[in-house]
């Protein structure tokens, strides 16, 4: 269940990533409650997985989830650039994310 948690708690760390995008500097209301409440969720889920976690792997993938999603969709929504260079990046990230799982050994 703590994997699931973490999970979460990484895609609620991709929606206040670029929501803050939105919030037009803390001014719009909508935007800024949405930010806010995944912030929030985000920390509880984080939370809840550090329960049986070791927190320097939990930490690391949640981060990188929240740091390949909020790449992701600053390519797609943002129009950021994505070279191959950039893309091989992330996909690096996104093998120590797989590779600290299978270490975890939970």
């Amino acid at each position: 269940m703590s994997w699931i948690y973490l999970f979460i708690a990484g895609v609620m760390e991709i929606g206040w990533a670029v929501g803050l995008k939105y919030t037009e500097g803390l001014t719009r209301l909508w935007p800024t409650a949405f930010t806010t409440a995944t912030m929030i969720g985000s920390m509880v889920f984080l939370a809840l997985a550090l329960k049986t976690l070791p927190m320097g792997t939990a930490y690391a993938v949640w981060t990188g989830i929240g740091t390949v999603g909020t790449a992701a969709l600053g390519i797609v929504l943002l129009d950021e650039p994505s070279g191959a260079l950039r893309l091989a990046c992330i996909g690096l990230i996104v093998a120590g994310i797989i590779g600290l799982k299978l270490l975890s050994g939970h």
